[in-house]
């Protein structure tokens, strides 16, 4: 079981319970911080005006709300904003807001009871999704409206994904014994004011973006082993006097796992040699830049990548709703921490790197596929009659599809910014539509993949000469070796594509 404690909950962790399914549990310090804090708020509030505790929200903020009717404003907040529309999230993005939210609450500054953390608690560890639509909140004041699709089946209410069934939560918490959350002061707002729906999608496509890199990585290395290519472009030498870290860490990775190829060639001894008669070369000079450029493409999406998850670790572990209760300080803080443009700039920058490298994988394809540009294979790597075969063509029009699909979609939502909540709103940053339209393109990313996997497992068994291939690629392609034929005849290929995708992922999507 991990426990949630208030020091630093790692990315590794959110993995293990949100895709692992891990159970969590909180901490006696953690236990100790949210009492404290609540009895706190509890103190703090009488004889004052606190927002959203005894005033109304938004800009409706400045009518005074009476004791009596304090708990019922808390879930009128939840019901009024749980206006999600849309197709249903997956089931991991959902969990791991539920997580997110647990773990902002530990750090004693939302003053919320026990009972709140133990029921976000229960909801995780059985495995009880809430139905969280796709549209919602604007990402300024949080995740509003996705949180509060959250919110509502915590205090028994809405309709919750159970065992593959959507049922009633009221019937789930029964069957199950939980009792729904009693809402006190101001739990309302602090479980739906915050940027845990747009963090956790933001998380999860961090772990598939790592993915998508360390295969594009590798399909590359295949390439320039299947075309025999030279060296150079990825040597030590000439990737050092660009002083990009990041370029010389792609550069490094293709050289470890190139080591040992009998197929890449050393420029010296092809054109240093003082032998070269010919009028014009046979083997070519230099490579195709989706080929020769890998350390200078693929470094500026491992930044991304690497900024990204310095921003995500911050924001999970950070307290993300207003107002802040601060026991040491003795004070509450009014401000704007569940503001999401630090998620939202990442997934923006993060989302046109995945188009990018979607736009390197196509073009790797291509150069595969035409006869004209690599010199080497038939046309769409056909291995049978040509003219009356027709190898991988159809398959290509689907990759082609889906990278101008991920193209149209690199236009920035993060700067979209609409006014909202009659002008109280009046910046967003829409984090929770990027970070989903993110999760799009890195989707479109492994279906154009699955197109190239199939292309350079075809490519190797069409060149034969796999014993000189690195270890590392050998070990690489024996993977798809269950799954990919040998491309002879003509035959359904969808099937393929879809083994090779799920293959390709390390974690299987939950749609309940």
């Amino acid at each position: 079981m991990i426990t949630i404690d208030t020091s630093l909950f790692s990315l590794n962790s959110f993995r293990n319970v949100v895709i692992d399914n891990q159970k969590i549990c909180l901490s006696e310090k953690a236990i100790s911080k949210i009492q404290k804090s609540n009895d706190f708020l509890n103190e703090f509030v009488k004889g004052k005006v606190v927002y959203g505790v005894n005033t109304g929200l938004g800009p409706m903020a400045q009518y005074k709300i009476e004791e009596k009717d304090q708990k019922l404003l808390q879930k009128n907040l939840i019901r009024s904003h749980a206006a999600g529309i849309g197709a249903h999230v997956a089931a991991h993005m959902v969990k791991g807001a539920m997580l997110c939210r647990s773990i902002g609450f530990t750090k004693g500054y939302s003053g919320v009871s026990l009972a709140t953390a133990e029921i976000l608690l229960a909801f995780i560890n059985n495995n009880i999704i809430p139905v969280v639509p796709k549209h919602g909140g604007v990402g300024a004041s949080g995740d509003l409206v996705q949180l509060s699709q959250i919110a509502i089946c915590l205090i028994g209410e809405g309709e919750v994904y159970y065992k593959g069934k959507k049922l009633l939560t009221k019937v789930v918490l029964e069957e199950l014994n939980i009792p729904p959350l009693e809402i006190q002061l101001r739990e309302g707002l602090a479980l739906i004011n915050g940027t845990s729906f747009m963090t956790s999608v933001g998380i999860i496509n961090l772990l598939k973006a790592n993915q998508a890199l360390e295969n594009s990585i590798l399909n590359g290395c295949l390439i320039n082993e299947l075309m025999e290519s030279f060296d150079d472009h990825f040597s030590l030498e000439l990737n050092k006097v660009k002083l990009h870290k990041h370029q010389q860490l792609i550069a490094s990775k293709m050289r470890n796992i190139l080591k040992g190829s009998k197929l890449i060639q050393e420029r010296s001894a092809t054109y240093y040699s003082g032998t070269n008669e010919e009028k014009i070369f046979t083997k070519k000079v230099q490579e195709y830049y989706s080929i020769r450029c890998l350390p200078q493409i693929l470094g500026p999406i491992s930044k991304t990548i690497e900024d990204a998850e310095e921003v995500l670790l911050a924001e999970m572990n950070s307290v993300a709703d207003n107002p802040i209760i601060d026991i040491e300080a003795q004070n509450i803080f009014h401000g704007g921490n569940f503001h999401g443009d630090f998620v939202s700039s990442e997934m923006s920058k993060l989302k046109n790197s995945i188009i990018k490298l979607t736009v390197l994988m196509e073009r790797q394809l291509n150069f595969l596929l035409n006869h004209n540009l690599n010199g080497v294979f038939n046309p769409f790597l056909n291995a049978g009659v040509l003219g009356l075969n027709l190898g991988l063509q159809g398959a290509q029009y689907a990759a082609t599809s889906t990278t101008a699909e991920s193209q149209s979609l690199s236009a920035s939502i993060y700067v979209h910014s609409i006014p909202s909540n009659n002008d109280n709103q009046d910046v967003v940053s829409m984090g929770a539509n990027e970070a989903l339209q993110t999760y799009k393109v890195l989707d479109n990313f492994f279906d154009v993949n699955s197109v190239l996997c199939l292309a350079v497992h075809q490519a190797c068994l069409l060149k034969n000469e796999q014993d000189k291939l690195s270890l590392q690629t050998q070990n690489y392609l024996e993977g798809f070796a269950t799954i990919i034929p040998f491309i002879k005849e003509d035959n359904e290929i969808r099937p393929i594509l879809e083994k090779i995708k799920e293959n390709l992922l390390s974690f299987e999507e939950t749609n309940y």
